[in-house]
């Protein structure tokens, strides 16, 4: 039974790579055509796979339906949350996870600090978006002509010597954070709060949430905050990985 299985699943990315006849899915699978043609008949009947007037085989809109439905039940929240409270079992500051949400940046995890200084941010919360770590992320992975609309409607306002000044060091940031894949707020919503970002994407590779660490002067320094940045891309990454149903990557 986990053969015929197996082999009824290996159809699947055969067909995604183009519509394929009775003998190419026989060929491929290494069996006679009968045993194929079973295979493919109950897929079919899933609706997992059509047969078209050719005669050949494609990925069928049932497959694309629950494919989408999936993609719209996960919750980025609920498969973050073990990840966040283990990066903060091991450097013990402040964890956010937020999400970009109709024109506003907002916290949808947090996990405190284990120091008695705390940051007074809020889960639900809208972040200060022309400076915060995770909101550069998050913009930076829209396409330009909307990075730019974006970072022209903003308003900048001065939180710190270190702020954002205007839209057009706003788009050289984001550009950066692009291009470096994460990001800083080193002083410039508090001047006593740093933090560092990496962004958690979905299958398609695209930025579906960003996390953080943040922690004040008092506690640790930038330079040493900074030290932490290889251990939070690395969450982000573990994250990403089981978001969109990759494969953990093999420990060296």
């Amino acid at each position: 039974m986990s053969q015929t299985v197996d082999r009824a699943l290996s159809i699947l990315p055969l067909l995604a790579e183009g519509p394929a006849d009775l003998g190419q899915v026989a060929e491929r699978l290494e069996v006679h055509k009968s045993t194929a043609l079973r295979l493919l008949r109950t897929l079919h009947e899933h609706g997992l796979v059509y047969r078209q007037s050719d005669q050949r085989y494609r990925l069928g809109a049932r497959l694309f339906a629950l494919a989408q439905e999936a993609v719209e039940n996960l919750d980025v929240r609920e498969i973050a949350h073990p990840h966040l409270l283990a990066l903060n079992e091991k450097c013990g500051h402040t964890v956010h996870l937020a999400v970009y949400e109709e024109q506003e940046v907002l916290y949808i995890d947090k996990v405190e600090s284990r120091y008695p200084v705390r940051m007074y941010s809020r889960i639900g919360k809208p972040v200060a978006i022309t400076v915060a770590a995770v909101a550069k992320l998050l913009i930076s992975d829209f396409p330009e002509a909307e990075r730019r609309a974006i970072a022209e409607k903003l308003d900048y306002p001065t939180y710190t010597s270190r702020s954002t000044p205007n839209a057009a060091a706003f788009l050289k940031e984001l550009a950066a954070v692009r291009e470096q894949g994460w990001a800083t707020d080193l002083g410039g919503h508090e001047e006593s709060i740093n933090c560092i970002g990496a962004p958690i994407r979905g299958a398609d590779g695209r930025v579906v949430a960003a996390m953080s660490v943040s922690a004040p002067n008092v506690v640790v320094t930038a330079d040493e905050l900074l030290t932490l940045l290889p251990l939070v891309r690395r969450t982000a990454d573990a994250i990403s990985r089981e978001y969109s149903g990759k494969s953990p990557l093999k420990e060296a």
